[in-house]
């Protein structure tokens, strides 16, 4: 059986250990990355094949995949990608992104005769290590079961949620639901130390009832530590969050506690913090 061929464009962060996947789950891979350098690293170690240019990539692949940097980034390399693409390709575009160019990059795709899905992911850089993502998809059914097997070799779980901008408009909504939690227990353990608490045993306490959360499981300990050197940066987060302002300025809704946590994100980037963890909002309380 001939093995799908794939392109993985953009080994950032999440790309590289996305991408080192697809090669296990005996995929054809081959990868293009802005810095050279890197992509040779990641060759070296999987032992898959490296171009030059998104459109080497492209050329003759059932399914290109990229997960690059923002809006401009998924236009310019898109665009290279989509000009060398057969008739009939999937292209996914993994990038956290807004919902306005997944829709321009979709009619884009469907002027070429080729397919699209915007699957932008969650679960970090240990998710992506890991195996673990959750991925959410807009674009068609037919697009999807094409796509899913990908899916399955980085993710826990994928959806399709609608159509294409679907993927792209969930991922905000899931940026606004981890800031505010974050913010909640930012304060709460300020809150505990001000108070003279042993914070780590109430964490325990309270981390087996309705207060849990993927950031108190993961993160609680690391702040408590005031260790921020790692994880999900507050650069990319004011990103997505600006992202999700954006949208719903255009949709109507209102984001009151999502725009006033995006501040204390820019008070975390005047103190230095541009590339610590999202969890360093309580460095802003002490």
């Amino acid at each position: 059986m001939t093995k799908m061929k794939v392109s993985f464009l953009g080994l950032g962060v999440m790309g590289y250990p996305m991408a080192g996947h697809l090669v296990s789950a005996g995929f054809d891979v081959t990868v293009f990355n802005r810095t050279t350098q890197k992509a040779k690293q990641w060759v070296e170690k999987y032992g898959a094949k490296l171009a030059l240019s998104p459109s080497e990539a492209a050329k003759d692949a059932d399914v290109v995949l990229m997960c690059v940097g923002d809006d401009n980034d998924v236009r310019t390399v898109a665009k290279e990608a989509i000009a060398a693409m057969n008739e009939g390709t999937l292209l996914i575009d993994h990038t956290t992104a807004s919902a306005t160019v997944a829709k321009e990059i979709d009619r884009v795709c469907k002027d070429h005769g080729l397919g699209f899905l915007d699957a932008p992911v969650s679960g970090g850089q240990a998710g992506a290590e890991n195996g673990q993502l959750t991925v959410m998809v807009g674009g068609t059914e037919r697009d999807y079961i094409k796509a899913k097997p990908l899916f399955d070799a980085y993710s826990r779980h994928s959806q399709l949620l609608g159509e294409c901008g679907s993927g792209q408009l969930a991922k905000m909504m899931n940026q606004i639901c981890i800031a505010g939690i974050v913010q909640g227990l930012a304060e709460a353990l300020h809150f505990g130390q001000k108070a003279g608490l042993d914070c780590n045993a109430v964490i325990d306490v309270i981390s087996k009832g309705a207060a849990q959360s993927w950031q108190m499981e993961n993160r609680a300990q690391t702040m408590l530590n005031n260790s921020y050197e790692f994880g999900f940066a507050v650069d990319w987060m004011r990103k997505d969050l600006s992202i999700a302002l954006d949208e719903a300025r255009r949709n109507g809704s209102t984001l009151a506690l999502t725009a006033l946590v995006d501040q204390y994100y820019a008070d975390v980037q005047k103190m230095g913090g541009n590339r610590w963890d999202t969890s360093s909002l309580l460095t802003r309380l002490k």
